[in-house]
């Protein structure tokens, strides 16, 4: 049985606005992993209702990627 590792990579996360959140930095195994890491992990004060827009950029390459996250359902989808 062979088994794929995912390889950690580094991400500076934030929130968009910041709201007051430091900007963060986790290993994760893709840009997405980060940003719910990062949700999931810094307490956001907003309404449960709300969607938040998280900034995540990979620290080796420069690649930045942003995402929305509505915190009732937790779904992301990509900044359009």
């Amino acid at each position: 049985m062979s088994q794929i590792i995912e390889s950690m990579r580094r991400f500076r996360v934030f929130a968009c606005p910041d709201g007051g959140h430091e900007a963060r930095v986790l290993e994760e195994a893709s840009f997405e992993a980060a940003a719910v890491a990062y949700a999931e992990a810094y307490a956001l004060p907003l309404e449960r209702e709300q969607e938040v827009a998280i900034v995540v950029h990979e620290l080796g390459t420069g690649r930045e990627h942003c995402f929305k996250i509505a915190l009732a359902s937790g779904e992301t989808i990509p900044c359009g």
